[in-house]
C-alpha cells in the first residue's frame, strides 16, 4: 500500500529532527567549522544525498536552528512583558530552564551552540535577528528588575548588573551541564535567584 501524504510528512519531520539533533551536538562539540556534513548525516543515521535533500549547505541548517533559538527568545521577551508579578515571572522563567536542563542533554548541548553565533564574522540575517532578539530581552529583564525593586520584590542594586549576572549564571550552568553530563547537579530555583529576589518573597511562592 502506498503512503499516505501525512506519512511522507511525518517521515519527513522525523528526518529533520534526527538532523537538528544530531548538528546541536557537533556543533556544540565541535563546532561551526569543523562539523562537516558528512559528519551530520553520519550523526544523523541518514545518507548524505537525503542530507542535502534537507539542507543544501550546513549554513542553511545552522540558519534553521538560529530561527527556532529566534522563535524562543520571542515567547521569553512576551512573558517578561506581562503584567505579572516580576518575582513570579522570574521564578517561572528559572524553573523552566532549570528543568530543561536536568531533562535533556540537547537543551544544554542546544544553548552553547547558540553562544557561538555571538562569534560569528558576517553574521547571516538570522543570525543578526537572534542577536537583537537577545539584546531586547536583556532590556526587558533589566526593566522586569527595576519593577520588582519597585514593589519590593527585588533586592536592591544596579538592575542591569543583576541581569547580567543572572543569565551569565544561566549560560554558566549549561556549560557545566555539558562538561559534566549525568554527574552535573541542577541546583534549585531559590539557589540560582536568591542574590536578586527577596527572601521573604522566595519563601511565600517558590
Amino acid at each position: 500500500m502506498p503512503r499516505t501524504e501525512e506519512q511522507y510528512e511525518a517521515m519527513r519531520i522525523a528526518t529533520r529532527n534526527k538532523i537538528h539533533s544530531a548538528a546541536i551536538k557537533l556543533f556544540a562539540k565541535k563546532g561551526f567549522a569543523a562539523t562537516s556534513v558528512k559528519n551530520i548525516a553520519e550523526e544523523a543515521g541518514i545518507s548524505i544525498g537525503l542530507m542535502y535533500r534537507h539542507y543544501k549547505k550546513k549554513e542553511d541548517l545552522f540558519n534553521a536552528l538560529v530561527t527556532y533559538a529566534t522563535e524562543g527568545l520571542d515567547r521569553i521577551l512576551k512573558m517578561f512583558q506581562s503584567d505579572g508579578s516580576p518575582a513570579e515571572l522570574i521564578q517561572q522563567f528559572t524553573r523552566e530552564i532549570l528543568k530543561a536542563l536536568n531533562n535533556d542533554d540537547e537543551y544544554a548541548q542546544f544553548q552553547m551552540l547558540m553562544n557561538q553565533t555571538f562569534t560569528i564574522e558576517d553574521p547571516s540575517t538570522e543570525i543578526k535577528a537572534l542577536i537583537k532578539k537577545s539584546e531586547d530581552i536583556m532590556q526587558q529583564t533589566i526593566q522586569l528588575i527595576e519593577k520588582g525593586q519597585k514593589q519590593g520584590q527585588f533586592k536592591q542594586g544596579n538592575a542591569r548588573e543583576m541581569a547580567y549576572f543572572y543569565f551569565s549564571s544561566l549560560q554558566g550552568l549549561a556549560m557545566m551541564k555539558n562538561i559534566m553530563s549525568d554527574q552535573f547537579i541542577i541546583p534549585s530555583v531559590k539557589i540560582v535567584i536568591s542574590f536578586m529576589v527577596k527572601d521573604e518573597v522566595l519563601l511565600s511562592n517558590y
